[in-house]
């Protein structure tokens, strides 16, 4: 009995057994090999190394986050541009000179926003108006 879908049948039966039997394989050694050492110094929120200062996360001005997605945006941007800056000279139409700069001013305009809403200004960590 050669059934046409018995390949993709086994294939997902492994991809079920694998993950859950390195599951049950990581329980039952945490069972019966780790030893449980309850107490202080084991619960604290750090076994060794400086004791922390406070008990929750600081919080991180939203500014930081939008600069960081800014950065990336524009690092993704600087990626795509130097191929075609590699390859300039090899172009021979008008419209591959076109596509670059058209690329080049939704690159500036997304620069002149974010100055415009005051995200690249660090003197003064006021709230951008978005």
């Amino acid at each position: 009995m050669n059934h046409p879908y018995l390949p993709i049948l086994v294939f997902f039966a492994v991809a079920l057994a694998v993950p859950i039997g390195a599951l049950v394989l990581a329980r039952v050694w945490m069972t019966f090999f780790t030893p449980i050492k309850p107490g202080a110094e084991k619960n604290a929120l750090y076994e060794c190394g400086v004791n922390p200062l406070s008990d929750r996360q600081t919080r991180f001005h939203s500014k930081y986050y939008l600069f960081g997605l800014l950065f990336l945006l524009f690092d993704v941007e600087t990626v795509f541009l130097l191929p075609f800056a590699v390859a300039f000279l090899g172009f021979k139409s008008i419209g591959s000179f076109i596509a670059a700069m058209i690329f080049l001013l939704l690159l500036a305009e997304g620069l002149v926003w974010a100055w415009s809403k005051g995200l690249l200004d660090w003197r003064a960590l006021s709230k951008p108006s978005i």
